[in-house]
């Protein structure tokens, strides 16, 4: 089985960004640490919306310099070691600003469907223009922020125009709907492998000229998220997040859903999500899945996610493969 081990390496987007130190570098490096000492490579998916806000005022701000040098140094050490860099784009970035203290975002326009399609174009090409100049290598999969890439078909065109062929960002039987997000992949099987596909994302295309790599997904009781609940009451060391931003809130429809009724997540590291992996691995190799790929993201991991992510590493058997989509 084919193992992608891939982050989301961002900030939150909620009141409280958080800092490029807490949520970004140290839990990266945390991370790192463990993929040396194993000898494994991994997959940033880099919010590229956010170097480029540093591009355009850091001039101005002697943080947003120190921020930019940090962050950029990290990326290159990332690329020159062999690791994956990809494309992810949280396209909210475009109307957001860093007003002295902390970012102040908008989310009205979170995905890039609520743009034209000349402005999705120019937002794709500037940011992998962007992220290929930093990191010193050639972007060649995307991850769309939030999961929202539908409708993909302009998406995919200027993704075609940029020589990215690769997509994962669908997860089987994921869907959220509120007034900034959207996604459905309801109807994507469990353990489904890679696929080819044209302007749907969702749909098979043997002749398309993109390649969906599936992040994989696992059944979530009601019972995981009151348990939850229950260590985030406890404020125990070892559960509390590298980050010290605050994420966007979900809709109380959607809690009360998640709290109430079986649903599809991400497999991850993130936080007590990571509790599931070894159980999910287990799953996907009975049912002889081609891939298991994990989501990460840095600011949300916790010292436990992070023990649990190094069991996991232990539990795997000689003939699967950690690799990355380069």
């Amino acid at each position: 089985m084919n193992i992608y081990i891939t982050l989301d390496y961002e900030l939150f987007f909620g009141a409280r960004s958080g800092s490029v130190e807490n949520c970004i570098i140290k839990p990266t490096r945390a991370l790192l640490k463990i993929a040396d000492s194993n000898n494994i490579k991994i997959v940033c998916f880099v919010d590229v919306g956010y170097l480029v806000k540093l591009e355009e005022q850091k001039e101005k701000y002697s943080q947003l310099q120190e921020d930019y040098t940090k962050i950029t140094r990290q990326i290159k050490h990332l690329a020159d070691n062999g690791h994956g860099i990809g494309l992810h784009i949280h396209p909210h970035w475009e109307d957001s600003y860093y007003d002295g203290n902390d970012w102040a975002f908008n989310t009205s326009r979170y995905k890039l469907a609520d743009f034209s399609s000349d402005e999705i174009n120019r937002i794709v090409s500037k940011y992998t223009q962007t992220l290929n100049r930093i990191s010193g290598k050639t972007a060649k999969a995307y991850r769309a922020g939030g999961w929202s890439a539908q409708p993909f078909n302009e998406i995919g065109n200027a993704l075609l125009e940029n020589n990215i062929t690769i997509d994962s960002t669908v997860f089987p039987g994921g869907y959220y709907y509120s007034s900034n997000q959207y996604y459905d992949f309801r109807e994507i099987e469990s353990f489904k492998g890679s696929y080819k596909f044209s302007n749907n994302l969702t749909k098979e295309d043997p002749k398309g000229s993109f390649k969906e790599i599936p992040i994989s997904s696992h059944n979530v009781s009601p019972l995981f998220f009151w348990k939850f609940a229950f260590h985030k009451l406890l404020k125990q060391k070892k559960h509390q997040a590298f980050g010290d931003g605050l994420a966007i809130s979900k809709t109380k429809k959607n809690i009360l859903k998640l709290l109430f009724s079986p649903s599809k997540s991400v497999v991850s590291i993130d936080g007590y999500k990571a509790s599931y992996l070894k159980e999910s691995y287990g799953l996907h190799k009975k049912n002889k899945a081609e891939n298991f790929v994990i989501i990460g993201h840095p600011k949300a991991f916790t010292k436990f996610s992070l023990t649990q992510f190094e069991k996991l590493l232990k539990f795997l058997k000689p003939e699967d493969k950690i690799i990355t989509f380069n």
